[in-house]
């Protein structure tokens, strides 16, 4: 048999092994998607449930001023997130990448350690040590560091506390594996040139790593826009956000139709978002490459 044919049926054969991801994707993640885009188009039901009349009005309702601000709220949130994410997870990612053999696997190992617990059960251990009578408040009265207990929970702080623990790992690991491909010894020529630090770090160590920057950013940035559990348990009734807002459409106002217009708002603008992602970075990418083929040339 020739070469090609041989080729030809070995990626058919690998073909084969894609059908039950693809199988799963198809049953569990598109055809849900395609019902709650059915319901976003349907009216609520008196008392409940689903009316199958066509009606643009929950859309309508999604732009209301009232959920811009719940929407903006979420945006800020997610975006402060991704922001000190980055500047506490950088530097954690260096310190794994330039780590020698015999330690790394040790701080792998502590950084993928919370992920042994419940999601459920770290939120609310954030819930229990910040307390007013919790572990960090009795610390700081019996040292004598304040006077009264700092009320935390219930708020926008607490809930952004909650999501930079969680979702730290997120940034941390493509940060890692980016750098740990990098070459340290390009800082040491720029050092060798003249460059100093800070020039180094900005001009050589990020433009080299910031595939992994935008893509701990994107894993942080697009499930932190839509929480609703982190929120719910820490942030009280006094912290709504998109994802709480859905939420609370599903399961407690029974509004179906308006729910989903909101989960396709969400959906569109975190899509929308990645696309421009993308696309910047694509350009990006043909811009470097085809001035190191001019440089070559």
């Amino acid at each position: 048999m020739e070469p090609h044919l041989k080729n030809s049926l070995s990626k058919s054969k690998t073909y084969w092994f894609a059908i039950p991801t693809i199988g799963w994707m198809i049953w569990f993640l598109v055809i849900p998607l395609i019902i709650v885009f059915i319901y976003s188009f349907l009216t609520k039901g008196i008392y409940g449930g689903i009316v199958y009349r066509s009606t643009l009005e929950n859309y309508s309702r999604a732009f209301d001023w009232l959920y811009f601000g719940i929407f903006f709220q979420s945006v800020k949130l997610a975006l402060f997130t991704a922001i000190f994410c980055l500047l506490i997870g950088y530097p954690m990612a260096y310190a794994l990448a330039t780590a020698s053999q015999k330690l790394r696997p040790v701080l792998l190992t502590l950084l993928v350690v919370p992920f042994w617990t419940n999601f459920v059960v770290r939120t609310y251990a954030l819930k229990v040590m910040f307390a007013d009578q919790g572990p960090i408040n009795s610390l700081a009265l019996s040292l004598g560091l304040i006077d009264a207990p700092i009320t935390l929970s219930n708020s926008y702080a607490m809930v952004w506390l909650g999501m930079v623990t969680n979702y730290l790992p997120y940034m941390v690991l493509p940060l890692y594996v980016t750098l740990e491909k990098f070459d340290f010894s390009l800082l040491e020529a720029g050092r060798d040139l003249g460059a100093s630090g800070w020039n180094n770090f900005w001009k050589v160590l990020i433009p080299l790593t910031k595939h992994g920057i935008v893509t701990g950013s994107i894993l942080v940035f697009t499930p932190a826009l839509g929480e609703f559990l982190i929120p719910d348990l820490l942030g009280g009734a006094k912290t709504m956000l998109m994802g709480n807002l859905i939420t609370e459409q599903f399961l407690k106002m029974r509004d179906w139709p308006f729910g989903s217009a909101l989960s396709m708002v969400l959906m569109a603008v975190v899509l929308a978002s990645l696309v421009v992602i993308i696309r910047l970075w694509m350009k990006e990418s043909e811009a470097s490459s085809s001035e190191t083929m001019r440089d070559a040339a």
